[in-house]
């Protein structure tokens, strides 16, 4: 066993295994095939050397592409250059760098083994080395892929990174915003959000004809009551295309979780309910069923029929609102066909579309240069809640 939960609890792991992993497992795998070779394997491996120099690629033979809507997910670095104290990623990778890239001439030989155009990193944070990021999507161009990545408020704000994506393919930005509270920000020592305009991080991505999935976390110590709406008010305002919320989780190993254990407020240790949707703390602000309620309503806001039209109306041009209904709508209302096409095995036909959608919305986002070309739906067509 190995993992993000068998490094922070090895002990408890090797009561159900007779070999943990802790940390990234590039040089402990081959280690341990060598020791099982021999007849020896070990109770317990400790990464110790953080390279992906030399990976062998993945056997994507083996991949059943009918069952992924994003069957071209690839990851080219490890970790983040950042260290929030409810992330899991600074316990993981104790013991050597917490950041990492594949070399570029890697990261191409693997897209250049994705059929189609669509990829999805699975990186936490693709952007996280300025020059491999700016690099890497300088060689993308011209490729005709359309992409999803996760990054920082301050990718919105870097005009000639977030540029290069875009030029690249970037068509989807996942951004943890989490709170919008400084305070809660500095608690959590999330200083990459310190200081920054989340409005014009957004705005910036949009022009750039890019879409926002914002991530927002409930039940940090300065949320009260109110924070669900407003801060679903927010996003909605903002014309943000997707919101995904989350509960604080005490994860294993963090110092989130060392902090409420001090303070006695982390009222359960089954494992089963640390996927961010249960109260597991007592929040500082209202209760744990508030905090749960809130989670629920802030999903059911977002994604109804009102939320999705205010949301969509936030755009200047109906051809952008009708994309944006259509991509909001099937992320967030119609789960029960997600699971219909999972179960019926058959989510990989999805993709076209997908790919369709993402490419459109490169098109429709992204603000005409006002020297050069003026879409003639801005003429008649406007948005009392664009923000300024």
């Amino acid at each position: 066993m190995g993992g993000i939960h068998v490094t922070a609890l090895p002990g408890e792991a090797g009561r159900h295994a007779d070999s943990v992993f802790l940390g990234p497992g590039e040089d402990t795998w081959p280690q341990f095939l060598a020791d099982f070779r021999a007849g020896r394997p070990r109770p317990r491996y400790q990464s110790t050397v953080r390279t992906l120099v030399g990976q062998p690629p993945p056997r994507r033979d083996l991949l059943k592409r009918n069952l992924y809507v994003a069957a071209n997910a690839l990851v080219v670095s490890r970790g983040c250059p950042h260290a929030c104290d409810f992330c899991t990623n600074a316990a993981f990778f104790r013991g050597g760098p917490s950041f990492y890239t594949q070399t570029i001439d890697q990261a191409l030989a693997e897209m250049e083994r994705l059929p189609g155009r669509h990829l999805y990193f699975m990186d936490d944070h693709l952007f996280g080395n300025r020059p491999f990021a700016r690099e890497l999507f300088r060689a993308m161009r011209g490729m005709g892929r359309v992409w999803q990545a996760a990054g920082t408020v301050g990718v919105g704000l870097d005009e000639e990174l977030l540029t290069a994506a875009a030029e690249a393919g970037l068509r989807t930005l996942l951004v943890g915003f989490e709170t919008l509270s400084t305070q809660n920000l500095e608690a959590q020592h999330k200083h990459q959000n310190l200081h920054r305009d989340y409005n014009a991080a957004i705005r910036r991505v949009h022009d750039a004809g890019v879409m926002v999935n914002g991530t927002f976390v409930f039940g940090l110590d300065e949320d009260d009551a109110s924070v669900f709406d407003r801060t679903v008010e927010w996003a909605i305002a903002q014309g943000m295309e997707t919101a995904t919320f989350h509960l604080l989780t005490p994860y294993p190993g963090t110092p989130l979780r060392r902090r409420l254990e001090a303070e006695g407020r982390i009222v359960s240790d089954n494992w089963d309910l640390y996927d961010t949707a249960h109260a597991v703390i007592r929040p500082a602000r209202m209760t744990a069923a508030q905090l749960e309620e809130g989670y629920h309503r802030a999903f059911r806001d977002f994604y109804s029929w009102r939320g999705l039209w205010r949301n969509a109306m936030a755009k200047e041009a109906w051809p952008a609102r009708l994309v944006q209904m259509a991509y909001a709508g099937a992320w967030g209302r119609l789960k029960w066909g997600w699971d219909l096409a999972a179960n019926a095995r058959v989510a990989g036909y999805a993709a076209p579309a997908l790919v369709a959608t993402l490419a459109a919305s490169g098109r429709l986002l992204k603000r005409p240069d006002p020297a050069t070309a003026v879409s003639p739906l801005r003429l008649f067509t406007s948005s009392p809640h664009r923000n300024p």
